[in-house]
């Protein structure tokens, strides 16, 4: 279903137009980077980088109309290591990111479940393969998902195009980890009682 476009949605976004990386020129240098693939609505991003504010953080995503509520989040908070890319993240290899993200974060990815359409899950081997381009010679990917037969896909595709998986639950509450940042999707499925699963994986 096509997303609705904001009230005011352009006035918005020029609000907070400063935290948005509008060419490779303006991507900030600052190290160590951190990207989240997929923000919506910025909960997850605004939190863990008010957590760790020597950490610099980039936030992709597509749809503007979720974007722009990501963007004022961050701005409410008055972060200062937060910034924002409009945009497929394919488009990422044509900034000067290779070899500097030392984690991505892959939080409840959209899970394309018909067989037809698995290239655009964002564990596919094309997406991988940008991925390890882009990160560090020991970066991670984290991975969190409700969704069963995508984390089973994940598990897969990730060894076979050049990963290692240091972790794997599929009940990431279980482990009462307190440094787990909750997304809003997390909070609600786990409100119904849905197991969440997530994995951690190494470039090898």
């Amino acid at each position: 279903m096509r997303m609705r476009h904001k009230k005011h949605e352009r006035e918005r976004m020029e609000a907070v137009q400063s935290y948005l990386v509008r060419g490779p020129e303006a991507l900030s240098e600052r190290q160590p980077l951190h990207l989240e693939i997929g923000c919506g609505k910025g909960g997850f991003i605004a939190e863990i980088a008010r957590r760790n504010p020597d950490i610099q953080f980039l936030a992709v995503e597509k749809v503007s109309s979720v974007l722009v509520l990501a963007m004022e989040k961050a701005a409410a908070a008055e972060l200062s290591n937060v910034q924002f890319f409009s945009g497929d993240v394919m488009r990422l290899a044509e900034y000067p990111l290779a070899g500097k993200c030392e984690r991505i974060y892959l939080n409840f990815s959209d899970p394309w479940p018909r067989m037809k359409h698995a290239k655009r899950r964002l564990t596919a081997p094309s997406f991988l393969s940008l991925y390890k381009k882009l990160l560090t010679p020991d970066g991670t990917i984290v991975m969190k998902t409700d969704n069963v037969p995508l984390f089973e896909y994940s598990l897969l595709t990730l060894p076979e195009n050049g990963f290692v998986l240091s972790e794997t639950t599929r009940d990431l509450h279980a482990l009462h980890d307190p440094d787990n940042v909750v997304t809003e999707y997390e909070a609600n499925f786990s409100s119904q009682g849905i197991p969440i699963c997530r994995l951690i994986a190494r470039r090898s």
